[in-house]
């Protein structure tokens, strides 16, 4: 179940073509496209609406959470945790180098927050297996935990 949220209203619009990716998102304009094709397999509308929804919500985690997630995910790397919750994160996660993660480059801070919103996608969308759901159960664990504590059922979360 999704937690509560508050914040001005985004909007969804249905969209085609938008190239090779399933949705799109503007913060300044609070809209979420989504191209049809999501309607076409069982969960996917919610798991991409989701995904993008959580979008709005890294921009107001505040920074103490980011950075909780952050180190969630550097203790990932260093068990050479392979695999990832979508297909977003897992492009940017293989073609992290050492400096990235070290340096929090911009490429280290964008895979941060994609594998935030793939996450969150896998937590709330009902889906028990995805063939993006490629992150070992192990780590799927923490992560659970991570989400349950930051987005507890009494929490309402600012968008």
């Amino acid at each position: 179940m999704l937690p509560a949220f508050s914040g001005q209203p985004i909007r969804v619009e249905l969209r085609r073509p938008l190239g090779p990716h399933l949705a799109a998102s503007s913060m300044k304009r609070r809209v979420i496209l989504l191209d049809p094709a999501v309607l076409d397999g069982r969960g996917e509308f919610e798991r991409i609406l989701i995904h993008e929804i959580f979008h709005f919500a890294w921009l107001r985690l505040g920074n103490r959470a980011r950075r909780d997630w952050e180190q969630l995910l550097c203790r990932e790397i260093r068990a050479r945790a392979r695999g990832e919750l979508g297909w977003s994160a897992e492009w940017r996660k293989t073609k992290l180098r050492e400096s990235d993660i070290a340096g929090r480059s911009p490429a280290w801070r964008r895979y941060i927050c994609e594998s935030f919103c793939d996450t969150a996608a896998w937590r709330f969308a009902g889906l028990r297996r995805h063939a993006e759901f490629t992150l070992p159960r192990r780590f799927c664990g923490a992560r659970r935990r991570w989400f349950d504590a930051a987005f507890s059922p009494s929490r309402t979360i600012p968008l």
